[in-house]
C-alpha cells in the first residue's frame, strides 16, 4: 500500500539560512518522484523534514493526506535509506533485512518467513545466511532495499543510495530499482545529483537550486523543455548564448549575440528587449561546410572521442566555448585541432529562456 506526499509552502531554516524555500509539490502515490539538484541546493533537507528527522519552519507537510506536524521519523510511515547503507556487518543478510521487525517483537519464525520473500523479491534467495561482508555492492545495495520494506512503508525514501557505486553497477542498479519500485507497488523519493538517475528511474523530477524548486515534470520535458536558465544548465549538455530579444513573437524569438542575431523557440513569450539566453544543445547543433541558414564561425580546441559519440569543443566568437556532438552513424570527418569550422542547428530545436543563473555559476 502506498501513500501520497504533499508539500505545502515549505520552508527550513537553520538560523539566518534558508535551506529550502516556500516548497509546494504533490507527490502521488505509487510514484517514483525524484528530487534532482547539485550539492547544497536543499534536496536532502527536503527528505529529512519528509522522514521527520527536522520539522519545517513554515508550511505542512502530509502523508496520505495526514498533518505530519508532531510526528516523529518512527511514527511515519516511511523508511529511510541511507547513503552508507548502514547495513550491520555482525548480523547475517535475513537479520540486517527483519531488524525492524525484530525491534517491534515478531517471532524469529515470521521474520525468516518475510526474509525469504524479501530475497526472492531482490534475487537474492538462498543468502539470508551470509554475512553482509560476504556480498557485492550491487547485493548490499539490494539487501538495504529489502530491509527498508521489510516493515511495509507507505513511502520509501532513498538518500543518494548509489553513488558510491561504480559506473556500471550504478546504471544496473537503475533498472533494479525501477523494477522493484513497480513490483511493490509504493511511493519512492529519490535524492540524486546525478542526471541519469533521475532521468532513467523517475515518474517526475523536481529540479532544485538554492532550495528553491525551478521545475517538476518528467524527465522528457524536462530536458526538452526546460522551464528556466538553470534547468537548461544542469539537466544535460548545453551550449548558451547571452543577449537581449531583437524581435519576437509567439513562437519564435531572435536574440542578438556576439555570433549575431540568433534564432529560437520562444515558449515563454519573450519580448523584443528582454535580456535572455538561447540554449542549443550540442546533439542539436551539427557542424557544416556552408548553406545552412544559421551557421557560426568558430575553431577547433579540442576532440574527445567516446566510441559512440564525438564531442568537438571549439571557441567561437569573443572566445565563447561551444559544443557540437557528433554520432558515429552521421559519417561526417571530424575536424583536427586549430582547423576553422561552422557550427548550424536548426532553429526549432533553440531554445529561447529569460536571462537567469546558469548551473556552472
Amino acid at each position: 500500500m502506498s501513500a501520497g506526499v504533499e508539500l505545502d509552502h515549505v520552508t527550513v531554516r537553520f538560523g539566518d539560512f534558508t535551506a529550502v524555500k516556500d516548497a509546494t509539490l504533490d507527490i502521488k502515490g505509487g510514484e517514483f518522484f525524484s528530487f534532482l539538484g547539485p550539492s547544497g541546493c536543499g534536496k536532502t533537507t527536503i527528505l529529512r523534514a519528509i522522514s521527520g528527522f527536522l520539522e519545517p519552519s513554515e508550511g505542512k507537510i502530509r502523508i496520505g493526506g495526514q498533518d505530519m506536524s508532531g510526528f516523529g521519523p518512527n511514527q511515519r510511515p516511511t523508511a529511510l535509506i541511507f547513503q552508507n547503507l548502514a547495513l550491520f556487518p555482525l548480523m547475517s543478510v535475513a537479520e540486517n533485512i527483519t531488524y525492524g521487525l525484530r525491534v517491534r517483537g515478531v517471532s524469529k519464525a515470521e521474520r525468516r518467513k518475510k526474509a525469504d520473500e524479501l530475497l526472492q523479491l531482490i534475487a537474492l534467495p538462498g543468502q539470508g545466511d551470509k554475512l553482509v561482508s560476504e556480498l557485492s555492492g550491487g547485493q548490499k545495495q539490494r539487501v538495504a532495499i529489502a530491509r527498508a520494506l521489510c516493515v511495509q512503508p507507505k513511502v520509501l525514501l532513498l538518500d543518494e543510495p548509489l553513488s558510491a557505486l561504480d559506473l556500471k553497477l550504478r546504471q544496473h542498479m537503475r533498472a533494479e530499482l525501477r523494477s522493484i519500485q513497480q513490483l511493490v507497488g509504493i511511493t519512492f523519493i529519490y535524492i540524486t545529483h546525478d542526471q541519469g538517475e533521475a532521468l532513467t528511474m523517475s515518474d517526475r523530477i523536481a529540479v532544485m537550486s538554492d532550495g528553491v524548486i525551478q521545475q517538476i515534470a518528467d524527465g522528457r520535458a524536462v530536458y526538452d523543455e526546460p522551464s528556466t536558465a538553470f534547468v537548461a544548465s544542469f539537466v544535460g549538455e548545453n551550449n548558451a548564448f547571452a543577449g537581449s530579444v531583437a524581435k519576437a513573437d509567439a513562437s519564435f524569438a531572435v536574440v542578438e549575440t556576439p555570433f549575431g542575431q540568433l534564432r529560437g523557440r520562444n515558449p515563454k513569450g519573450l519580448k523584443a528587449g528582454d535580456r535572455a539566453i538561447l540554449f542549443v544543445r550540442p546533439e542539436s547543433a551539427s557542424l557544416v561546410t556552408g548553406g545552412a541558414d544559421t551557421t557560426l564561425s568558430s575553431k577547433v580546441k579540442n576532440v574527445a572521442f567516446e566510441g559512440n559519440m564525438t564531442h568537438v569543443f571549439l571557441e567561437g566568437a569573443g572566445k565563447k566555448d561551444i559544443t557540437v556532438t557528433v554520432g558515429r552513424q552521421n559519417g561526417l570527418a571530424i575536424p583536427e585541432q586549430g582547423a576553422a569550422a561552422a557550427v548550424s542547428y536548426d532553429p526549432s530545436l533553440g531554445l529561447v529562456l529569460p536571462d537567469g543563473k546558469l548551473a556552472r555559476e
